[in-house]
């Protein structure tokens, strides 16, 4: 008699009946990966991103270049083999610049989307697991927050505390998390009545343990592709801020710094502001195919 363990064990050769035939099993990550393989923009997105990333990463550390060091003699220089993509109008390599510019853009698109992500994740799950008077009250509170523009409290919040990368998290994170609340919660009244939910809580699991390991755990597939699409509006805000002159302050530099210090020399050196702005749209573009190929395969519904 087989052992209860042994009931889900592959059959071998000879148990198998003539004719027949086997599929081999794949986990959900698995499959997913290979579907998102397949999609040659994801694929070609994801492997810009990590090019890009890894640059910024170690390029300002074995640069010849300071980010901030000045060299009069070398103002608006073009691009040359001392510097690929010449010098701004305080002789500052724009190579240097733009790099540190997009490890300062990187850094606050992936930090605030992860504070927004823990965030939403926790609000949305527990208004709509909870359900009732407490989801309608949370839910308020949201539509509170929303209804104030966002601009709003990131120029308070540089006032108060200053222009600088903290300052903008922060005013990024204030309401940035409301939109992946409203996610979390529509999925999680859409999943608690189903069977595998009330499974568990017929055999006695917490209502902790049915939100967090059940109900979460399941709709993953459109958070995760709600923060691949919240990663590019993190770092185009930022961009925008600080290319109306209220963002990051010298003599720090992102991106939205670099084209705003370019503007007033377009004209002239039309170049110094091409090699910032290129970089926001490989970036955006690459986590906009990121967010398309992982919707394509996280999604059930389009397996073939």
């Amino acid at each position: 008699m087989l052992k209860p363990e042994e009931f889900f064990l592959p059959l071998s050769e000879a148990d198998r009946e003539p004719g027949s035939f086997t599929v081999n099993a794949k986990s959900f990550a698995r499959d997913a990966w290979e579907r998102f393989v397949r999609n040659r923009l994801a694929l070609t997105g994801l492997i810009v991103l990590m090019i890009i990333s890894l640059v910024a990463l170690i390029g300002p550390f074995v640069s010849p270049y300071p980010y901030d060091g000045m060299n009069a003699a070398i103002r608006n220089q073009g691009s040359s083999a001392a510097h690929w993509f010449g010098t701004d109008q305080f002789g500052r390599d724009i190579f240097t610049r733009v790099l540190y510019g997009t490890r300062i853009s990187l850094l606050i698109g992936f930090t605030s989307t992860a504070i927004n992500l823990v965030i939403g994740i926790l609000y949305g799950g527990i208004a709509g697991y909870c359900g009732g008077r407490t989801d309608m009250i949370m839910m308020r509170i949201v539509d509170i927050i929303y209804a104030v523009p966002a601009m709003i409290y990131m120029i308070l919040l540089m006032l108060i505390f200053g222009s600088n990368v903290y300052s903008v998290i922060l005013g990024i994170c204030v309401n940035g998390w409301v939109n992946m609340a409203r996610v979390v919660r529509a999925q999680i009244l859409s999943l608690k009545e189903r069977e595998f939910a009330v499974a568990a809580f017929v055999i006695g699991a917490s209502r902790k343990r049915i939100l967090f390991r059940h109900l979460l755990t399941n709709c993953l597939g459109p958070v995760i592709v709600t923060v691949t699409l919240m990663i590019p509006q993190a770092i185009f805000t930022e961009a925008f801020l600080s290319f109306i002159g209220i963002g990051i302050s010298a003599p720090q530099a992102s991106l939205g710094t670099l084209a705003q210090d370019a503007k007033m020399l377009l004209t002239v050196y039309p170049m110094q502001m091409v090699w910032p702005i290129l970089v926001i749209c490989l970036v955006i573009f690459s986590l906009n195919f990121i967010g398309e190929g992982l919707e394509t395969a996280l999604n059930p519904r389009g397996k073939r």
